[in-house]
């Protein structure tokens, strides 16, 4: 039977092809690598010649990762930012009930200061310098005298600023003139000077050594005429000489009516016979408004854990003791000033512990806000939060009420708020 080349062909190019197929499959993927030679040398070149190309080829690269830079670990990606703290908030430079901006209006501490007869400017005894000084609200200053008072103690001003009764540490007395730069001693055993209204006369207490001579008493501010008004003995504590702005009463004492309540009494220049007006509690401060038809105290109680409480009561007439009412902020009376007789801006501790109304003088240590109250409505509200945070100590507001003015516990000075 004759051979059939055809296929003998296409069989033979079979097997050729899995041949080569198969050739291809090892030289591609079943070849075993082949032995990296030796390492190549780093050779060191000479000075300031660079090394071969080549000679660092199988120093090892870093794969450049997510983008980050060779050997850098790029973090993962973060979440949205944190929130900032807010910024601390602007001192307002007028008082809107938060924090308000404070201008110094002395360099050193303000003794005694009062608002000037024009109702603008403050008049204080500087005890550095010896001297009383008037201040403007732009803080410029002035002497009132050129006469210096040394180690001055106390101040009490008459109504119209003209004069002022100056009391020093080692008991002396007198009233110094500064329209007239003229000075008037006093007895040493007289103290707690009050000025009549039209600024004429003096109450005061006449302390002699013995009970028997000890008085309360009224003098003109010439020193002439005095004259005994009521006898004083072992009360004199209790007895508290206020001229009231209307001129009927005198004085005040005070006298216990049950364990947390005392009478206060009123009295004036006639032995009048005027009605007397509880008060809760003890540690009595009072002032008289503007036109001295009210009282506004301050008196610490058991109720309200000691700490003093502001109160304002009807102090005038037939309506002595009426109208009592307890204002709702815990303060002292003396950290009050009336801007006029329906009005009163008050310094308020921020924070006061029990007991504070007994033992104020170490207990008095906190930062101050200042509240405004109408006395007509008894409304109240806080005006400021001066910056700073000073313990206020007085307060005294401009007549206009454009200015309100303080005498800081902390560093003793003068300072002035914008209230409009």
């Amino acid at each position: 039977m004759p051979l059939n080349w055809k296929r003998i062909a296409l069989l033979i190019a079979f097997i050729a092809a899995v041949f080569v197929f198969g050739y291809l499959l090892y030289y591609l993927f079943l070849k075993p690598a082949i032995p990296a030679g030796p390492a190549a040398v780093n050779v060191n070149a000479g000075p300031g010649v660079l090394p071969q190309a080549g000679a660092n080829a199988n120093i090892p690269l870093a794969g450049n990762i997510n983008g980050a830079l060779p050997g850098e670990q790029k973090p993962a990606p973060l979440g949205p930012p944190a929130e900032l703290p807010p910024a601390a908030a602007a001192a307002s430079p007028t008082a809107n009930g938060g924090l308000t901006k404070i201008t110094a209006l002395t360099a050193a501490a303000a003794g005694k200061p009062a608002l000037a007869s024009d109702g603008v400017n403050v008049i204080y005894y500087n005890r550095a310098t010896g001297k009383f000084y008037k201040v403007f609200p732009d803080g410029r200053t002035v002497p009132v005298s050129e006469e210096v008072f040394y180690q001055v103690q106390n101040v009490s001003w008459s109504p119209d600023k003209n004069k002022a009764v100056l009391e020093y540490p080692d008991g002396a007395n007198i009233v110094y003139d500064f329209n007239q730069n003229k000075q008037i001693t006093l007895p040493r055993h007289w103290k707690d000077f009050s000025f009549s209204p039209d600024s004429g006369q003096l109450v005061f207490k006449s302390l002699g050594d013995s009970p028997e001579s000890r008085w309360l008493a009224v003098v003109n501010a010439d020193g002439t005429k005095a004259v005994k008004i009521e006898p004083l003995g072992d009360k004199d504590a209790t007895v508290y000489p206020r001229w009231s702005p209307a001129g009927q009463i005198v004085a005040m004492y005070r006298e216990a009516k049950g364990l947390d309540s005392q009478n206060l009494y009123f009295l004036g220049l006639n032995k009048e016979n005027f009605k007397s007006t509880i008060i809760e509690g003890q540690n009595f401060q009072g002032q008289w408004s503007t036109k001295g038809d009210r009282l506004l105290y301050s008196v610490s109680s058991g109720a309200a854990g000691f700490k003093p409480t502001l109160w304002i009561v009807e102090a005038q007439g037939e309506s002595i003791g009426q109208n009592r009412k307890n204002l709702g902020l815990e303060t002292w009376s003396d950290k009050c000033g009336f801007a006029d007789n329906d009005t009163v801006y008050c310094a308020v501790p921020q924070t006061l512990a029990e007991g504070a109304g007994i033992f104020s003088a170490e207990m008095d240590n906190s930062p101050s806000d200042l509240y405004k109250i109408d006395l007509k409505s008894g409304f109240k509200s806080k005006i400021a939060v001066p910056e700073g945070s000073h313990n206020i100590s007085q307060v005294i507001v401009s007549e206009n009420e454009s200015y309100l003015y303080f005498t800081s516990q902390t560093d003793g000075k003068l300072y002035k708020i914008n209230l409009r």
